[in-house]
């Protein structure tokens, strides 16, 4: 499989599934009478960031690899989604915000081009972090091993923290795009 064919579907995929459990966080919010920003300051642990944090991680965390592989600088407006991830137990930002943050990435992802990574695959990268380390891989490596390990925590934990907060997500949300390969006459019965 080609660079391109993995990471582009997969983290679409992801923000795919995202924005339909923020659709059904918002109607949740609403069946209670509440403001679903209210959702955004929600934490596992005291420790961890909020859900407003993930999702902004999650929408800079998707589009970073595409240019990393590209061998383009991260453009300074989508380090300040990454800020506004950091910022984030302080200033949470608005339900709309967040979920602007998230379409933009899957937006972005849509200007892919099919083959466009994939000669960046064997290619030297290295990724550095906030913290000053870097780590030495390929594209490949960067993918496999960093890119989409990222981007999935990011998603499971925005998952976890709506499903605590008693948003009515399942397995079936979190990977909607299975239904485009059920074989005709398969699905259970509803």
């Amino acid at each position: 499989m080609q660079l391109t064919a993995l990471l582009v579907p997969s983290l679409s995929h992801q923000l795919q599934a995202v924005q339909g459990w923020l659709d059904k966080a918002e109607a949740f919010a609403a069946a209670r009478g509440e403001d679903p920003s209210g959702l955004l300051a929600l934490r596992l642990a005291p420790d961890m960031f909020p859900l407003t944090t993930q999702l902004r991680f999650l929408a800079f965390q998707a589009q970073e690899p595409i240019y990393r592989l590209r061998g383009e600088a991260v453009p300074d407006a989508l380090l300040a989604v990454r800020q506004e991830g950091r910022d984030g137990g302080e200033k949470p930002g608005t339900w709309a915000e967040a979920r602007a943050r998230i379409a933009e990435a899957a937006a972005f992802l849509a200007t892919v081009g099919p083959d466009e990574l994939d000669a960046a695959a064997g290619k030297p990268l290295a990724h550095d972090l906030p913290t000053g380390m870097i780590f030495d891989m390929t594209g490949e490596t960067y993918v496999r091993d960093w890119a989409l390990p990222q981007v999935a925590f990011h998603q499971m934990t925005a998952y976890a923290l709506l499903r605590q907060a008693g948003v009515p997500l399942g397995k079936v949300d979190y990977v909607p795009h299975m239904f485009g390969y059920i074989r005709p006459g398969t699905a259970p019965a509803a």
